[in-house]
């Protein structure tokens, strides 16, 4: 069948799915709404603990209960952000290679600095 004669929907079928971009989607809000309770239990401990000093900062982040909330606030806030970059660069390079690299530094740099934090949640939390 010529090219021409076909109609817009055979036109545009095969060229991709619509549905690629729901798990991403679901991925963000879902993260969203992990941060909303984890924030405000973070906001709540710092005005609480203004003030205070260190071996009682030590003290509050080496209960297993706060330190387990901290590497969680930290694992989705670095997660919600590496993928709200991503949609931005998505959206905003558009060359291939400059694309893919760049989503490939968000994607490491976010699970470097989530590691890192975490791990520095952990020796807090166990060494003091």
């Amino acid at each position: 069948m010529s090219r021409n004669l076909r109609t817009t929907l055979g036109r545009v079928r095969g060229s991709g799915s619509a549905k690629e971009g729901v798990a991403h989607w679901w991925a963000q809000r879902m993260t969203a709404l992990a941060l909303a309770p984890l924030m405000l239990w973070f906001v709540a401990w710092i005005v609480a603990l203004a003030g205070a000093d260190r071996p009682a900062m030590v003290a509050w982040l080496g209960t297993p209960w706060n330190a387990t909330l901290m590497i969680l606030l930290i694992a989705a806030t670095f997660h919600h952000a590496q993928l709200g970059l991503q949609v931005v660069i998505e959206d905003y390079v558009h060359n291939e290679l400059a694309k893919t690299a760049g989503i490939a530094l968000v994607r490491g740099a976010a699970l470097l600095l989530g590691l890192g934090s975490a791990v520095a949640v952990l020796r807090i939390a166990v060494g003091g």
